[in-house]
C-alpha cells in the first residue's frame, strides 16, 4: 500500500541572517504550498531471485553488503515528466524552501512506510503543537541530517524545522552536532536507533507561532529572477569579519526590531483572545483604511490597544527593513534592492496592509505582505497593475502530514465545484 506524506514550504518573516547564529531567533511561517512524496512497492510480490545473486556469492544479507555493491535498482520517474515533453518552464526563485520541504516529505514517507514512525493526517482544527511529538522529532532529526548532507553544509535548519513542525519561533541548533566528522561516524550506524534518538539530540529551540486572527500572508513575485542565498550570506560574513564593531551594532538593532515585531504580534493575538469583539471591529475597520487613518478607530480603550499593536507592528517592520538595507549596503549586496524598496513602500501605503518586506535573506526573491481582514483581494489587484504576480500561497501553520492518497488522482470536479466566482 502506498504512503503519501506532504511537507510545507516556508516564509522567514524575521531573522534573516541573524538566525544563522545562536541565540538569535527567527519567525518562520509554514505555507499551504506543499511537497508530496509517495512511497510504494515496485513489485506486488517479493521475488526470491532479487537476493539470489548475493547468496550465490556467499555474501551475508546485511546492509554492509548492499552498500558495497553497485546500485541495481533504478529510480522510478513519473513517465510523462521523464521525457521532458510535459515539463513546465523554469520559474523564478521564490525562497519558499522547496529542498527542505521535499527532503522532509521523502523522509517522513519512508519512515512511516517502514513503521519507524506513525504519522497522522492533519485536520483544519489541528495545530503543530501536540502533547507527544516523538514521531515528529524522529522525522526532524533525520530530515535535518539528510538535508545538510545533500547541501554539503550545515545550515540554520529553520526551513526543515518548519517543514516538520509548521509555523514557529526558531533558534538554530549548534552546528557542531552535524559536523562533517559526525557524518563520517554515522555513515553505517546512524545514532537515532530508536524513537528517543538518545544518541543525538538537536538542541534547537522552537515555540509555536502563527499570525494573529483575521490577518493573511500574501506573497508577490516581481519577476526579477531571484537571488543566490549562499553568495549573499558569504558577503555578509565577510563584512562581519572586516568591520566587527559596526556589524555587531547593526545586528543588535536588527535583533531588537525583530523582537519588537514578535512582541506586537503576540500582544495582538492575546487581545484577540481576550477582547474579540473590539479586536474584530478594529481589524475590519482598518482593513478599508490606510495606516494614517487607523488612530481614528480608538474611541474606546480596548480598541485603542488593538490600534497601538497594529501601529507598533508597522514601526517594527520599518525598523527591520531599515537595518536590513544598512547591512546590505555595508556588505555590498542588494538585501532590499531599490526596486523592492519602491514596491514595498507602495504596498505598505495600501488600504488594509499591516506590513510588507523581503523574506529570508532578501534580494530579488518574492516579497511578502500581511493584510487585514478582506483587504487581500485589493492588494492582489494593485500588485497586478504593478506587474507583480500574487502567488496562491497563504500561511498554514501545519507541518508534515500524512495524506489520504496521491494528490494527482483526486477528482478535479470536487475542486471546481468548490470555486465561487464573485
Amino acid at each position: 500500500m502506498a504512503v503519501v506524506a506532504s511537507a510545507p514550504g516556508k516564509v522567514l518573516m524575521t531573522g534573516g541572517y541573524l538566525v544563522l547564529e545562536r541565540p538569535n531567533a527567527g519567525i518562520v511561517l509554514s505555507t499551504n504550498a506543499r511537497f508530496y512524496a509517495i512511497v510504494k512497492p515496485l513489485y506486488e510480490e517479493v521475488n526470491p531471485e532479487s537476493w539470489a545473486w548475493i547468496e550465490a556469492h556467499g555474501l551475508p544479507l546485511t546492509a554492509e553488503t548492499l552498500a558495497a555493491l553497485p546500485s541495481f535498482s533504478s529510480i522510478t520517474f513519473n513517465a510523462e515528466e521523464a521525457s521532458g515533453k510535459n515539463c513546465k518552464p523554469e520559474v523564478a526563485k521564490t525562497g519558499l524552501g522547496s529542498s527542505a520541504a521535499m527532503t522532509t516529505a521523502v523522509v517522513a514517507a519512508l519512515l512511516h512506510y517502514l513503521g519507524v514512525v506513525n504519522l497522522s493526517p492533519l485536520t483544519k482544527d489541528q495545530h503543530q503543537e501536540k502533547d507527544d511529538t516523538v514521531d515528529l522529532d524522529v522525522v526532524h532529526v533525520i530530515a535535518q541530517t539528510a538535508h545538510c548532507i545533500a547541501q554539503g553544509k550545515v545550515g540554520s535548519g529553520f526551513d526543515v524545522s518548519s517543514a516538520v513542525y509548521g509555523s514557529q519561533r526558531y533558534v538554530r541548533f549548534s552546528p557542531e552536532v552535524l559536523s562533517s566528522a559526525q557524518w563520517k561516524k554515522w555513515k553505517n550506524n546512524f545514532p537515532c536507533r530508536d524513537k528517543t534518538c538518545k544518541y543525538w539530540q538537536v538542541d534547537h529551540e522552537r515555540a509555536k507561532f502563527s499570525l494573529p486572527p483575521l490577518m493573511s500572508l500574501l506573497l508577490g513575485e516581481p519577476g526579477a529572477g531571484g537571488s543566490s542565498t549562499p553568495s549573499m550570506v558569504g558577503a555578509v560574513k565577510k563584512w562581519q569579519k572586516s568591520d566587527p564593531e559596526k556589524s555587531l551594532d547593526t545586528w543588535r538593532k536588527l535583533s531588537e526590531a525583530n523582537s519588537a515585531l514578535e512582541m506586537q504580534f503576540n500582544m495582538l493575538s492575546k487581545l484577540a483572545e481576550e477582547h474579540w469583539d473590539a479586536y474584530t471591529v478594529v481589524i475590519n475597520s482598518c482593513s478599508t483604511l490606510r495606516s494614517e487613518k487607523w488612530r481614528e478607530q480608538t474611541d474606546e480603550p480596548r480598541k485603542a490597544e488593538v490600534v497601538k499593536g497594529l501601529l507598533g507592528a508597522r514601526d517594527a517592520m520599518l525598523g527591520i527593513r531599515r537595518y536590513m538595507r544598512q547591512m546590505g549596503e555595508a556588505a555590498g549586496i542588494p538585501i532590499e534592492p531599490e526596486s523592492q524598496t519602491q514596491l514595498l513602500d507602495v504596498t505598505m501605503n495600501m488600504e488594509g496592509v499591516l506590513l510588507a518586506g523581503v523574506p529570508g535573506a532578501g534580494g530579488f526573491d518574492a516579497i511578502f505582505a500581511v493584510t487585514l481582514a478582506d483587504s487581500s483581494s485589493n492588494v492582489t489587484k494593485a500588485w497586478s497593475s504593478l506587474n507583480v504576480l500574487a502567488l496562491l500561497v497563504r500561511e498554514d501553520p501545519h507541518g508534515v502530514s500524512l495524506e489520504g492518497g496521491d494528490p494527482r488522482t483526486k477528482e478535479i470536479t470536487s475542486a471546481v465545484s468548490a470555486i465561487q466566482i464573485e
